[in-house]
């Protein structure tokens, strides 16, 4: 039976990454599976999620600089619902992605040695969630 859980986040202003790999693997632990798979998904249209490192924080520092250069803020979109940033936001989280799928196995996630789960706003501050559900055989 999958198990299904949710983490909430409390985002900075502006464009951010935060680390949610202990809270994802907590759920992992939780759901008590063992081999299996495990989906993250953001349902948000100005978020994403990225497996990178987090090892050095000038990581997270170059990818939003990066984003940024690609998708500025600017108000020539054709729309901007909220706000010129919210339209970026919506460009980078389609550029990014919302979900990731890992591997379980003995009870985790399968990650790098450096690799770590991100969650990308583009849009904050804002209260965000990310579902994950976690399906596999347990003991």
């Amino acid at each position: 039976m999958p198990t299904f859980s949710t983490i909430e986040l409390q985002t900075s202003p502006g464009e951010s990454l935060t680390n949610i790999t202990d809270k994802v693997q907590q759920a992992i632990k939780n759901s008590g599976v063992k081999e299996g798979l495990c989906a993250v998904f953001a349902p948000h249209t100005t978020a994403g999620l990225t497996l990178n490192s987090a090892i050095d924080p000038r990581t997270a520092a170059d990818l939003i600089l990066e984003l940024h250069r690609l998708v500025p803020t600017r108000v020539d979109f054709q729309h901007t619902y909220d706000t010129p940033a919210d339209a970026a936001g919506h460009i980078k989280a389609t550029l990014v992605g919302n979900s990731a799928t890992l591997i379980v196995t003995g009870g985790e996630a399968a990650l790098g040695s450096s690799q770590s789960i991100l969650f990308f706003e583009f849009d904050g501050p804002r209260e965000r969630k990310v579902h994950v559900q976690v399906l596999g055989m347990k003991d």
